[in-house]
């Protein structure tokens, strides 16, 4: 494939997607101004968890969005009807649409949709419904149970919310789907079915027996001493994941709609690329060969070389089957290149908020093409032998990227990967 050159390329002729808008709340900060801050400060925001009782679990440390009141954004009958789930989703479009400016009143909201991913949406919520159904039967449920847990609720509510009548679609793949709905929203404006498409992930997952669940198969850190150097990817003394929530929501835009109205863009999405591993729910295939397929399809989707990209944001799980595994296959993909890359896992600030993670981190991907610094990754002490890559340790680097390539990996075996240019 590095033999091509970009002229041999499919994608010629199809309609460009913009990044107009991005909003999101998360463990780092709310809004566009708050993200960035929260990536400048070079700190973890992991903690002992707060929102629940985890004493009883092997691993005891989250990532917490604090003081988020949804009613200064929500007027308070409609955040009733949401849980946190539904209320992350719902004020991350709403914070992400006013960033692009886009007046709704104005638009063919026929020609608008939405698409999000998640990989546990209401089920939190249902936990605490339940324990209220223990404690005084079912006169004691919510209402709203059957609509919080069911799974498009992400999706449906913004469409809700805003009146927009395009696509719509929540997927449910672990930890690669906020990635999937932004690259399967992009392929809505690119191949002409919608012109805008509200787009990301959002995940609420911090209660007792969602976190247990993946407690119980020991999958998170144990680091309960140190929190916030549990969340340590490619170090080589790193025992897990730390669990996450919060939502991020980007505004993809057909390109000339965008341009004709004035907007500013952070980054053209260019390219997207989906495969299976087909191997095991929860271990990646040995070798990553599944997920270096992956980001070739998102390379060529986006007629890019791969000795064109100039910066990596890795899934950097933290784990100690992923992160060599995703290492192993950026240097299938890339070659002799693999080592010019700088490379980073953000999940070492704000651990792993699942479904919401891919989109988290297409917005910084975004960010980092619009301003040009490259987030570096905390914690990461002493690389493990097997991540022999320039992971950016401890401190961020000015630099402006043309094309930056973002992976995500999931329970399942489920790889996604999306590409970024600068715009122009």
């Amino acid at each position: 494939m590095t033999q091509q050159t970009s002229q041999e390329w499919s994608g010629q002729g199809r309609r460009r997607v913009a990044i107009t808008g991005i909003g999101c709340v998360t463990p780092l900060g709310t809004g566009v101004d708050g993200l960035w801050q929260g990536l400048r400060a070079e700190r973890s925001v992991v903690r002992a968890a707060s929102h629940f009782d985890a004493s009883i679990f092997r691993s005891q440390c989250a990532a917490e969005v604090d003081g988020f009141d949804a009613e200064a954004y929500l007027d308070a009958k409609r955040v009733r009807r949401l849980d946190r789930f539904g209320q992350f989703s719902v004020v991350s479009a709403k914070l992400a649409l006013a960033d692009a400016s886009l007046s709704l009143e104005h638009e063919n909201r026929e020609r608008i949709g939405a698409m999000m991913g998640t990989a546990l949406g209401g089920v939190a919520y249902a936990e605490a419904q339940a324990a209220q159904f223990m404690r005084g039967g079912l006169r004691d449920v919510d209402a709203t149970l059957a609509l919080c847990v069911f799974g498009g609720s992400s999706s449906c509510n913004i469409a809700i919310e805003f009146g927009v009548s395009g696509p719509n679609s929540t997927n449910a793949m672990s930890c690669a789907s906020g990635s999937m709905a932004i690259g399967e929203a992009f392929r809505q404006i690119r191949d002409g079915y919608a012109d805008v498409m509200i787009a990301g992930g959002a995940e609420a997952p911090l209660a007792t027996l969602c976190f247990g669940a993946f407690a119980l198969i020991r999958a998170m850190s144990s680091r309960n001493d140190d929190p916030s150097r549990a969340s340590r990817p490619f170090d080589k003394d790193r025992d897990g994941f730390v669990m996450g929530e919060g939502a991020a929501v980007l505004i993809l835009e057909e390109w000339t709609h965008a341009t004709a109205r004035g907007a500013r863009i952070y980054a053209e999405l260019a390219g997207y690329g989906t495969t299976n591993d087909a191997h095991h729910m929860t271990a990646p295939l040995p070798g990553g060969a599944q997920a270096a397929r992956c980001m070739r399809n998102a390379l060529h989707d986006a007629n890019v070389l791969p000795s064109h990209v100039d910066y990596v944001n890795a899934h950097g799980s933290s784990t100690p089957l992923n992160d060599p595994t995703e290492t192993t296959a950026i240097h299938s993909v890339f070659g002799e290149h693999a080592r010019a890359i700088p490379i980073s896992s953000t999940k070492g600030y704000y651990g792993h908020a699942l479904g919401a993670s891919g989109a988290f981190e297409a917005a910084i991907s975004a960010l980092t093409l619009h301003r040009g610094w490259i987030p570096p990754t905390l914690n990461l002490d002493s690389p493990d032998a097997a991540c022999d890559l320039d992971y950016v340790p401890h401190t961020g680097r000015a630099l402006q990227p043309n094309v930056v390539l973002s992976n995500s990996f999931g329970f399942g075996g489920i790889n996604a990967a999306l590409v970024f240019k600068r715009a122009h």
